[in-house]
């Protein structure tokens, strides 16, 4: 027979009561409650089984000192795999059937969830042993060894801990270092340069750019939706602002391993297409993404009922086929149901209603929703429409009224697409962010494997071509070459990607 002791949740409370973080269940006098999660363990020969995990309500206010004093004691479970919903990780509610005691929350309190040592009974069954002893859930061993209890809160930036509240329904929060919180904050600053002098800076919402890639993190399957035909007498009327960016934010979804979708109008549906395979032949997506027609082509009417068919299997908001939606440089819906250029241009002629499944997806808790926009009339805008009306020339006219969860500001929407393909891989690099994400299974990831989706000159420079190869104009001055928004692209545009690559430590 082999004996084997595991370390214990148990043995850092003391540690958190000591930093002044209320421990629910010591002072209610009942046992940690223990739930059965749908997350798998990591299977090792005969053993695999789900994980069970330990719950205990902590104050809003305290997580980051819950996270950081546990990220510090790995002996006995380390930091917590999940903060927020208990559905999120299969379990339907924190009054499901459970293990030990009921713990009562208080008002501002929020569950935390850690590894426990109780996921070694399903373990040991599950090898089907001809002979076991465990304990008793929380009737633990106690030893004479002191647990390593952190001393000091200070740290490098990069064993630092920051919790962040990504969205409020479902509830979930998420981690990452400091040093990759910042790494991202800089890229949001970097983006948010205004070379055409158009004010964007009174659109920008602070932080939205860590937010969004915390979601897009946690998601599984994205729609990209992209688009601005702003030349009306030309074929094809697209801009090429807009698509170079959607690649940017697929080629790193996809090595990633997200499922991605591009959603296009049906008129230009072959053009997103070619370009789609000429993004795989290139290298510069490792893989065919899906161009879906919105509204569909089959004759279906576009409305309320064709977008739940559309984001949803067979109509059911409990199924989302995606996570999240992303509308990048998309022209968006004005106020009097037009959509309209910079120059209040009606070009609704030429676009289809795709701001029908930002809509939905606003109501919807499982999707979320990224608007990625340089002047405040596409879709996704619609949170800073008054801004729109009081610092952007013909704001009234053109705002966007459709909103989404985040909104992305930047001084060419492309550039918002490299800044948030480049925070997603900050957030691979990170060791904190990647364990939280695996739910501390299996090992760590290798993130230089995301280096080639990283976006770069190389990169930019044959995607650019292939915008050129179809037709793709500059918005501004219809060249028909290396400028986007009347910006050289060796030059401005040059000078944002080795900006960008220089936070990331690349170049």
């Amino acid at each position: 027979m082999v004996t084997y002791y595991l370390g214990c949740s148990f043995s850092f409370e003391d540690a958190v009561m000591t930093a002044g973080v209320p421990v629910r269940n010591v002072e209610q006098g009942v046992n940690v409650s223990m739930y059965e999660s749908n997350i798998p363990c990591h299977p090792v020969g005969p053993f695999k089984c789900k994980m069970f995990l330990t719950m205990r309500p902590v104050p809003k206010d305290k997580l980051d000192v819950v996270y950081r004093i546990t990220h510090h004691m790995p002996d006995v479970h380390g930091a917590p795999i999940h903060i927020g919903d208990p559905a999120t990780i299969g379990i339907p509610s924190l009054t499901a059937e459970h293990l030990g005691g009921d713990v009562q929350f208080q008002p501002g309190d929020v569950p935390v969830f850690w590894c426990c040592g109780v996921t070694t009974m399903p373990a040991v069954k599950s090898a089907k042993s001809s002979l076991a002893f465990t304990h008793s859930p929380g009737c633990m061993f106690v030893a004479d060894v002191m647990a390593t209890v952190p001393t000091t809160m200070t740290s490098s930036p990069a064993d630092t801990p920051k919790v962040v509240q990504v969205f409020q329904e479902p509830l979930l929060y998420s981690a990452a270092s400091d040093l990759a919180i910042d790494q991202i904050q800089r890229l949001e600053k970097a983006v948010q340069a205004d070379p055409g002098k158009r004010g964007i800076g009174h659109l920008h919402i602070l932080g939205e750019l860590l937010r969004c890639v915390l979601a897009l993190s946690h998601a599984s399957s994205v729609a990209v939706t992209t688009g601005f035909p702003c030349h009306t007498e030309l074929t094809p009327p697209e801009e090429n602002d807009g698509p170079p960016g959607a690649v940017a934010m697929a080629s790193m979804l996809q090595a990633l391993g997200k499922q991605v979708t591009m959603v296009m109008d049906a008129s230009r549906l072959q053009l997103m297409r070619d370009i789609v395979e000429d993004c795989v032949q290139a290298g510069i997506l490792k893989e065919s993404v899906a161009v879906l027609p919105y509204p569909p082509t089959d004759g279906t009417a576009a409305d309320r009922e064709a977008a739940l068919q559309f984001l949803t299997h067979d109509g059911d908001l409990s199924r989302p086929r995606y996570d999240h939606l992303v509308a990048i440089e998309r022209v968006g819906r004005a106020a009097d149901g037009t959509y309209r250029t910079m120059k209040a241009r009606d070009i609704s002629s030429l676009v289809s209603p795709i701001d029908q499944l930002f809509e939905l997806a606003n109501e919807t808790p499982g999707i979320k929703t990224t608007g990625i926009g340089d002047g405040g009339n596409e879709l996704g805008m619609g949170m800073v429409q008054d801004k729109v009306h009081q610092f952007i020339t013909n704001g009234p006219d053109i705002a966007c009224t459709v909103p989404a969860d985040y909104t992305i500001t930047a001084g060419v929407s492309n550039w918002g697409g490299w800044a948030i393909a480049a925070a997603l891989y900050v957030l691979r690099a990170c060791p904190i962010h990647d364990r939280y994400l695996r739910r501390a299974v299996g090992f760590p990831r290798d993130p230089a494997k995301l280096h080639g989706a990283v976006p770069s000159m190389e990169t930019e420079e044959k995607v650019m071509s292939i915008m050129i190869k179809h037709g793709l104009r500059d918005g501004m001055t219809a060249e028909l070459g290396l400028v986007v928004d009347g910006l050289q692209f060796a030059s401005e545009h040059g000078q944002i990607m080795k900006t960008l690559r220089s936070i990331l430590g690349l170049d």
